[in-house]
């Protein structure tokens, strides 16, 4: 049976499955990702340590990446990073791999994975046109058409988290989790570090009206981003990825509710609101996906 390393890389933790062509994970684990502390060799050290480890036990076939920051995915290069990726903007990460790990590899932005795993084997499937989304400490984006994602002339092709919602504020500024911990704190009168975003929802869940408001006002945010892109690009599908999805019966009729007003009925209606299917395995998966079609 043919198998393959897949890693999905975060910025505080590196995911790692074994996978079979199929996409099911026949094994799992995490290690802590270590740029912060040993540079970029010591992360690719890292990959290639576990790379190996698994090797002696599967006939591994290539190493699919999934990776935070702005991927050339043709060169497999890392174009722009987030701040805690120090000296990873330039780093040649498929040249790397395949170097040291002497296995083909491809590397793919870790948004854009993660909808390539949701077309694949999630929510996605059958969706001719779709526009992922991400809901974390920031907000990411993903736009495919046909089952191929669009890159963009820079390959900045989906980062809505960064459009203007209003004239001061970018839309992650407005409607990420980030956003939902600021807002319920200051309601409170209580610092941000004593939030997160399972106590917020276990708070509006017990009735607490501050954190119950917040939410509601985080989905109307979220809303007015996607209306825009619904409108910019009329995806057939729109499916929301990240850490809320595991809060989808609390928060669906929400966003639902506040989509309808703000999509003419024609665009409301053709088009489908799903939580993503897969979880935090959607970049193994779509790191898989994105490799078995580079080497077919």
């Amino acid at each position: 049976m043919k198998t393959y390393m897949c890693f999905d890389i975060g910025g505080t933790a590196v995911k790692y499955g074994v996978a079979d062509e199929k996409g099911k994970l026949l094994r799992k684990g995490e290690i802590p990702n270590s740029i912060m502390q040993k540079g970029v060799d010591g992360l690719l050290e890292d990959l290639t340590a576990v790379t190996g480890e698994n090797k002696n036990k599967f006939d591994l076939q290539g190493v699919a990446v999934s990776t935070a920051g702005v991927v050339d995915p043709d060169r497999g290069l890392i174009l722009c990073a987030p701040k805690y990726f120090p000296g990873y903007p330039g780093t040649p990460l498929k040249e790397k791999l395949t170097d040291r790990c002497g296995l083909p590899c491809a590397v793919e932005n870790d948004v854009n994975a993660a909808a390539l795993g949701e077309y694949w084997l999630g929510a996605g499937r059958g969706a001719k046109s779709l526009f992922c989304i991400t809901v974390g400490t920031g907000i990411g984006g993903c736009a495919m058409l046909d089952g191929n994602v669009i890159h963009g002339a820079a390959f900045f092709g989906g980062e809505a988290g960064l459009q203007r919602v209003m004239p001061e504020y970018t839309w992650e500024e407005m409607a990420s989790v980030s956003a939902l911990i600021r807002n319920v704190a200051k309601a409170k009168g209580i610092p941000e570090t004593e939030l997160d975003g399972r106590k917020i929802f276990a708070m509006a869940q017990a009735g607490d009206e501050a954190a119950s408001a917040a939410i509601a006002k985080q989905m109307e945010d979220l809303a007015a981003g996607i209306a825009n892109i619904c409108y910019i690009l009329n995806p057939e599908r729109i499916i929301i990825g990240g850490g809320i999805t595991a809060q989808k019966k609390y928060l669906y009729p929400l966003l639902d509710e506040a989509m309808r007003k703000r999509l003419f009925p024609l665009v409301y209606e053709n088009m489908t609101l799903c939580f993503a299917e897969l979880t935090n395995d959607a970049g193994l998966v779509g790191a898989l996906y994105n490799f078995l079609r580079e080497h077919k």
